[in-house]
């Protein structure tokens, strides 16, 4: 946090979100040790700081040390209601797992990553893993490019992104990883997002 502090920010709150950002998927729990280790603090300054997480629900205690707090829940419900998109991009997502029996996701641009907002699973056991609310590179990914080429981002492929309306590429990402995505637009035009497929490279027809 303290590397990586916001300008003219509070460096409390840095320290106390970077406790919060040191969860990564799969991570039920963290130990105050392993906190300490990845935010730079000190388990003294970490256990003031979780103390006003705790008491704010946004960490819980748990048998094997912090794990997020129910207020992590309700907040994402907020942001995701915030779109108001899912009554729509669900049912979409849905018709095209079934028509392709490939993953589908909803991509968003949060800061200089993106953000799986909504996803539905391929039925096949060989797919990629993403969840929603997993953030993935910006600079990688065909739903990442989508994002930067209708952002405005210079050079060849974005301008050849915009040109096609879509792009499909092989292991940008992920070695082995297929993706296949085009922009969403709101009704005035507005970029809302990137509709991305998601594919073992193998599989391409």
């Amino acid at each position: 946090a303290d590397q990586d502090a916001a300008p003219g920010g509070v460096a409390a709150v840095d320290r106390a979100l970077s406790l919060l950002l040191a969860f990564e998927a799969g991570e039920p729990a963290l130990s105050l040790s392993t906190l300490a280790q990845r935010t730079g603090l000190y388990k003294s300054t970490a256990l003031r700081l979780i103390a006003s997480l705790e008491h704010a629900g946004l960490l819980s205690k748990a048998a094997q040390g912090y794990r997020l707090g129910a207020t992590v829940a309700r907040l994402h419900r907020h942001y995701t209601a915030s779109f108001s998109l899912q009554d729509h991009v669900m049912p979409v997502l849905h018709a095209l797992v079934a028509s392709t029996q490939e993953s589908a996701a909803l991509h968003v641009r949060q800061g200089d990553q993106r953000l799986c907002l909504y996803r539905v699973d391929s039925p096949h056991p060989l797919r990629d893993h993403v969840r929603a609310g997993d953030l993935l590179p910006l600079d990688r990914g065909a739903g990442g490019r989508v994002l930067l080429a209708f952002s405005g981002q210079r050079g060849k492929l974005y301008a050849d992104i915009r040109a096609a309306g879509l792009i499909t590429l092989h292991g940008d990402r992920s070695e082995g990883l297929t993706g296949i995505s085009a922009p969403v637009f709101g009704a005035g035009g507005e970029l809302l997002g990137a509709l991305t497929l998601t594919l073992p490279t193998s599989r391409m027809k």
